[in-house]
């Protein structure tokens, strides 16, 4: 895939009634980015959603199983499983296939948004540095990253440990396609667990090179709840810390706040980090 943009990694191929194929680009390590193939799963479910519910209904949870890692090369079949469709809510599965091997198992839930209290219990760090002000360490063309230096966070706001925050934003002008802000954010989304998790580990004051031959780590699994709108192509920070780290998994867990502090969405992923020398 040569197209630098992030919607053309969201454009699916739909083969079959249920059916859409995907693909993806080299990314720095080989293989496939898992927040990819999470944020194409989700595009083949809502599709089906938009093609068969006369509502207007809007992805609020997933929840998503890493079983291989992808390969670039080849592309990504989504088998879609309409499990119900109801009034109130839609539930969709979707299996992720190459070569016929399963690489990702998906469950979301859709409902329609309907009229309650609004009322926020976790609220954006306080003093922050904008993200004009720090250096930019994305790694990939289709989002801008920049961490926000631990001596700027306090650190009584959270649980955990190993808190990993940033400014995150897509790189491709999403204004006209609404119908692809939560996959978008999805894909932003699987960038920091892992940090947060690493940060918690004994091994966190390792020299970075060190940590990257020492430490094997891969996501398990991938967990969003939507709360309010969102706009991935604006900047948002993603705060997450480290809840717990035994039998060789952490979980990672953390909230997105956009600029002006509302609370978009909330995520949690199972990391498993094994030091190469204790095998």
């Amino acid at each position: 895939m040569s197209d630098p943009s992030l919607l053309a990694v969201l454009t699916l191929q739909q083969v079959e009634f249920d059916r859409c194929v995907g693909r993806g680009p080299k990314y720095p390590w080989g293989g496939l980015y898992g927040g990819q193939i999470v944020a194409q799963a989700l595009v083949a479910a809502s599709a089906t959603v938009t093609a068969t519910v006369t509502a207007d209904f809007e992805c609020h949870s997933l929840r998503a199983y890493f079983i291989r890692r992808g390969d670039h090369e080849l592309p990504v079949d989504y088998e879609v499983d309409r499990i119900r469709d109801g009034r109130s809510f839609c539930t969709r599965r979707v299996v992720a296939r190459q070569g016929g091997r399963a690489l990702l198992n998906l469950e979301a839930s859709y409902a329609v948004p309907e009229h309650s209290d609004d009322i926020t219990t976790v609220t954006l760090p306080v003093g922050l540095p904008t993200p004009e002000d720090l250096p930019q360490t994305s790694w990939s063309p289709y989002f801008e990253r920049a961490f926000v230096p631990s001596t700027a966070i306090d650190g009584a706001q959270r649980s955990g440990a190993g808190r990993a925050t940033a400014w995150l934003r897509a790189t491709t002008d999403l204004s006209d396609r609404p119908d692809l802000w939560a996959a978008a954010l999805v894909y932003l989304s699987d960038d920091l667990p892992t940090d947060a998790v690493v940060r918690a580990h004994p091994l966190a004051d390792e020299p970075h090179e060190v940590l990257e031959q020492v430490l094997f780590s891969a996501s398990l699994d991938h967990s969003v709840w939507f709360h309010r709108p969102v706009r991935p192509d604006h900047w948002h920070v993603h705060d997450l810390t480290c809840q717990t780290f035994v039998a060789g998994r952490g979980l990672s867990s953390g909230h997105l706040f956009d600029r002006d502090g509302r609370h978009v969405a909330t995520i949690a992923q199972e990391v498993l980090l094994r030091d190469r020398r204790r095998q």
